[in-house]
């Protein structure tokens, strides 16, 4: 079997209830994504965790070193899995990832994270963009509700519009429950 790695994309403290740029569903989400992790723990399969932090301390949130920009207690790496941190929404971009997956022989991915209109989506094609067969896990994904040119988009038709697209051409798109049922 083509070994499998699992990126959970950026499920970092800001992005909860008490943090500086809170998603809708985030607990949910990121409740799925533990059993995930979980998944991929007990058969040994890599787990590699994608931290974001912008470059400015000013900046509106994962603020260098601040405790909005580390790892969540659901999802905390262990010793022994990869951290990558990145500075853009692409995590394969000037970041170490793309080796790490190479270093382990990975053939495919399962990515789970946030925010989906954004460093999930990002993360997704360029994954597709390297080969990668990759599988998002929908409901372990979260964002917020969006505005543009004067039309609120409300959270929930955000992630599925992004969900959609992912899954028209660059990822398999399917529930958490479906994947570990498999």
């Amino acid at each position: 079997m083509a070994k499998q790695a699992l990126i959970l994309v950026d499920i970092q403290n800001d992005y909860f209830p008490s943090g500086k740029w809170p998603l809708v569903g985030i607990e949910a989400a990121a409740d799925q994504a533990a059993k995930v992790l979980a998944a991929f723990r007990e058969r040994g399969d890599l787990v590699v965790h994608v931290r974001h932090e912008f470059d400015s301390a000013d900046a509106p949130f994962f603020a260098p070193g601040s405790d909005g920009a580390k790892i969540h207690g659901k999802v905390a790496n262990l010793p022994g899995e990869p951290v990558v941190l990145k500075h853009f929404v692409n995590a394969f971009r000037d970041t170490d990832l793309k080796a790490i997956l190479d270093q382990h022989g990975v053939a495919s991915l399962v990515v789970v994270g946030h925010m989906s209109h954004m460093c999930v989506d990002g993360a997704v094609r360029a994954a597709a963009d390297f080969g990668y067969p990759v599988t998002v896990l929908h409901d372990a994904c979260a964002t917020l509700d969006l505005e543009f040119n004067g039309v609120k988009v409300p959270a929930a038709q955000v992630h599925a519009s992004y969900m959609a697209s992912l899954a028209f051409a660059y990822a398999e798109v399917v529930s958490t429950a479906d994947y570990l049922n498999r």
